[in-house]
């Protein structure tokens, strides 16, 4: 099958001028991977949905699949008729296109242009339809088209990129296998049927007369060579889905295999087929383990299921899965019937979306270290501004005359708990991105907010913003670490009130509400009567480095997020509906929602330590 020019690695690592351009949009690259592994998944999962379908039925499915999924004007399939009598065509046309041609006059133009040469080379090509000019491009089915022909239509010009060729290549291969086997399981049940109808007549009129059962040797030749044909066709069957079939006598060892189980192990047709023979292309490493598989099946009896890999000759490696079904024979000693797939580049892929999935892990990473930097900066700053606020007014009372000792007294002490609280916020923002174990604790969140209220007393005070507290009365306790929490709380707090530094038409108004939540959690919103956010920065805001303010790195928001999701809440921003904008967050309480949150950190940890 022809998956066009590019590969899966180059869907992972796409061909770049040079290494800077790699890296100048790194969530950009996360999403387009997101995009098309989550396209490969799609089309590699709809075989489930054919099972027992009409060929006509599996390719409306993919046409639909393919016209959303690439954005296309129209898909056009040419398919070998399973009678035999010539070819079905089939033409399904975007809701969306602005197209305005028929179905009759796309799949006439689709005839003229690939139905007569066979060998007629696949490049895009730009075609008239109507008023406008439409990309098209062709994907074959079957090794040498014999099953059809697949063309999409794309206004886009440059359709199809890298990309999009290979997901048609994909989904021309899923559905190429898709209607050999439904072509061939409707021919199986033509077979059956018609083999029991004629077999039951033939039975009825036996006693007749000699010359019926003539007649009915010769209809039981015409249905041999149908089964012949059948038989041709599954092995054909199997080729494209690389499965062998295989029968095992266990009391004589007697062995026999499919045409396709012969090319998978790189026997020779027709040639004997025994137990150590096989053993013989079996990887080392897995050799011991496939011995016990087959002591335990000449015992058993029953089903097994098992993957296993070869060493080819020339060095190198497949991966098999293999699965059989034990019964007994007329004779009443047991036997064995099952299948053999090569799963060799379904196990590469695999391994490329693994590959991917680390990648992704990678930039993550990378990108939590920025934040960390900055962060601790950020978050810092505010502690030791109040260290040198306070020595410098311990220095003027000390120098007074005569000296306000008591008043130094107060603003050391001051000093000494601002320098606990950044030693505490660097300690907590290293836990949270090392990922050790957090400080939890069971905690009362209304508490938890005055103290942050009282630190904040002064800063609200300069800007003249009006503070009011709503806090509920039956709250129930949470397990949490404080100090993280403190921290969203006075990031949520301080930025309500910078909203608010440029608001002289009205009250600057603050209000802090705690409140039971449903799904045995508690709330804390923190709304404030400012400028308010746009829809377009409200997608944004908890973005890192993403800030509305002048002054402002775009750290605590995105930070905040991130403590609140470690204690498995939300964390959210909504517009008032007069001005102003309300921060809220939830976060689970009782000993349900306390159990899932040490839960969740342990788990954490363990991956931690584990990486």
């Amino acid at each position: 099958m022809n998956f066009g020019n590019v590969g899966l690695a180059e869907l992972v690592h796409p061909r770049q001028p040079d290494m800077e351009a790699k890296v100048k949009d790194p969530a950009q690259e996360i999403k387009r991977l997101q995009r098309c592994i989550n396209d490969l998944v799609s089309l590699l999962a709809l075989p489930a949905l054919w099972k027992s379908k009409e060929p006509s039925q599996i390719v409306h499915t993919l046409f639909d699949v393919l016209i959303r999924m690439l954005r296309l004007d129209f898909a056009y399939g040419r398919f070998k008729d399973p009678t035999g009598s010539g070819f079905l065509q089939i033409v399904r046309i975007s809701d969306s296109s602005e197209l305005n041609v028929s179905q009759r006059e796309i799949g006439k133009t689709m005839n003229d242009l690939f139905g007569g040469d066979g060998q007629k080379p696949f490049s895009p090509i730009r075609s008239k339809f109507g008023d406008q000019d439409i990309s098209l491009f062709a994907v074959p089915l079957g090794l040498e088209r014999e099953i059809g022909i697949i063309v999409v239509g794309c206004e886009r010009d440059g359709f199809p990129v890298d990309v999009e060729s290979l997901l048609l290549g994909v989904a021309a291969n899923q559905v190429a296998i898709g209607l050999q086997e439904a072509h061939l399981l409707n021919e199986q049940r033509r077979v059956a049927n018609e083999l029991d109808q004629r077999v039951a007549q033939r039975t009825l009129e036996l006693a007749n007369a000699n010359e019926e059962l003539r007649k009915e040797i010769g209809e039981r030749k015409k249905i041999e060579d149908r089964l012949r044909e059948s038989e041709a066709s599954l092995a054909q069957a199997q080729y494209l889905s690389r499965t062998g079939s295989f029968s095992w006598k266990v009391a004589n060892d007697e062995i026999a295999w499919s045409e396709q189980l012969y090319r998978i192990f790189d026997f020779e047709p027709g040639t004997p087929v025994t137990i150590e023979r096989i053993n013989s292309r079996v990887h080392p490493d897995d050799l011991a383990a496939m011995i016990e598989r087959v002591a335990r099946a000449r015992g058993s009896g029953g089903a097994f299921e098992y993957e296993h890999r070869l060493l080819m000759p020339d060095g190198s490696v497949k991966y098999l899965m293999a699965i059989a079904q034990g019964h007994p024979s007329a004779e009443g000693k047991l036997g064995y019937m099952g299948a053999v797939q090569d799963v060799t580049q379904r196990r590469s892929s695999e391994e490329a979306l693994a590959k991917a999935r680390s990648e992704l892990a990678n930039v993550a990473r990378m990108t939590s270290l920025g934040v960390l930097t900055a962060s601790i900066a950020h978050e810092v700053n505010q502690p030791l501004s109040g260290i040198i606020t306070n020595a410098s007014t311990c220095l003027r009372m000390l120098s007074a005359d005569p000296p306000n000792v008591e008043g130094a007294c107060e603003t050391a002490r001051r000093t000494i708990r601002d320098g606990h609280r950044a030693s505490d916020v660097v300690t907590r923002l290293r836990t949270l991105y090392s990922k050790k174990e957090p400080a939890l604790e069971s905690m009362d969140l209304n508490e938890t907010v005055r103290e942050v209220m009282a630190l904040l007393w002064t800063e609200i005070q300069k800007h003249r913003v009006t503070l009011r507290q709503e806090f509920a009365e039956d709250l129930p306790a949470a397990l949490g670490d404080r100090i993280q929490l403190q921290q969203v709380i006075l990031n949520l707090i301080r930025n309500a009130a910078d909203a608010m530094s440029a608001v002289d038409d009205r009250p600057r108004e603050l209000l802090v509400r705690t409140e039971r939540a449903d799904g045995n959690r508690v709330r804390l919103s923190v709304r404030d009567s400012g400028v308010g956010i746009t829809p377009q920065a409200a997608d944004k805001i908890f973005e890192a480095f993403y800030t509305t303010k002048t002054d402002g790195m775009g750290i605590g928001l995105s930070v905040s997020r991130s403590i609140i999701e470690a204690h498995r809440g939300r964390l959210w921003a909504t517009r008032n509906d007069g001005p102003g904008t309300t921060f809220s967050f939830t976060i689970p309480c009782g000993a349900e929602g306390a159990a899932d949150v040490e839960n969740h950190f342990n788990a954490e940890e363990r991956k931690a330590d584990a990486a």
